[in-house]
């Protein structure tokens, strides 16, 4: 580099500040999770089992937290969301027909199927694995997912009682419709019977009323 070059300055670029054409304010997001109550969460790792391959196998789903989420102390639902995009790659209710099975060979694994998972927006049977980092995170698992179970099961017999007591009721309404009809004729008769009680007191009021009048006649006739 020659002694000139070197003493050139170089010009300094200036600082530019680029204002936005149109401010759009900050919109806030809601999943609906806000609502519920968090009772478990842990770090997983979520497999399903691909029918749709031949032969079928095993697909990864993702990584991230596995949530169990509940409203008011009902309906035990399993959200799991992708780390850094948090797309959900489970979403479906714990029901008492789940069976949480040790997946063989691993100690912190576990498989289960849910007949109604919603990860992909519409309903699907799926069969599911998910890995822990290890058997106490597993064991952790189970024992959230095994409490859900529980609550699961409380909910799906105070349903049956209410179905039950309805069917009960609609029996009676059922059998209080049918009987009616008997009912209707002894209404009928009664009214029957005060109109004829009615109508005997008016003869013989009648009946009262015709030798005044005949007497008045014949008081008349002397009195002329």
């Amino acid at each position: 580099m020659s002694a000139a070059e070197g003493d050139e300055q170089v010009a300094e670029s200036p600082n530019v500040d680029f204002t936005p054409v149109v401010s759009l304010p900050e919109v806030e997001t809601r999943t609906l999770e806000e609502d519920e109550e968090e009772m478990f969460k842990i770090r997983a790792r979520l497999f399903r089992y691909a029918l749709e391959c031949e032969p079928p196998e095993w697909k990864e789903r993702g990584t991230g937290d596995v949530r169990m989420l509940t409203k008011e102390g009902r309906n035990v639902r399993l959200v799991m969301r992708r780390e850094k995009t948090l797309k959900i790659c489970a979403n479906h209710y714990i029901t008492k027909r789940m069976e949480l099975r040790p997946n063989k060979g691993s100690d912190r694994a576990w498989v289960y199927t849910t007949m109604c998972d919603f990860a992909d927006e519409e309903r699907k049977v799926e069969t599911l694995a998910i890995r822990f980092a290890n058997s106490t995170n597993a064991q952790a698992f189970k024992a959230a997912f095994d409490k859900g179970l529980e609550i699961a099961s409380k909910m799906a017999d105070s349903e049956d009682e209410e179905e039950d007591d309805d069917e009960q009721n609609s029996e009676e309404e059922k059998q209080s419709e049918e009987q009616p009809d008997g009912a209707k004729d002894e209404k009928a008769v009664d009214e029957v019977a005060e109109k004829l009680k009615d109508v005997s007191v008016a003869e013989k009021e009648e009946d009262k009323a015709e030798p005044k009048a005949e007497e008045a006649s014949k008081s008349e006739e002397q009195a002329s």
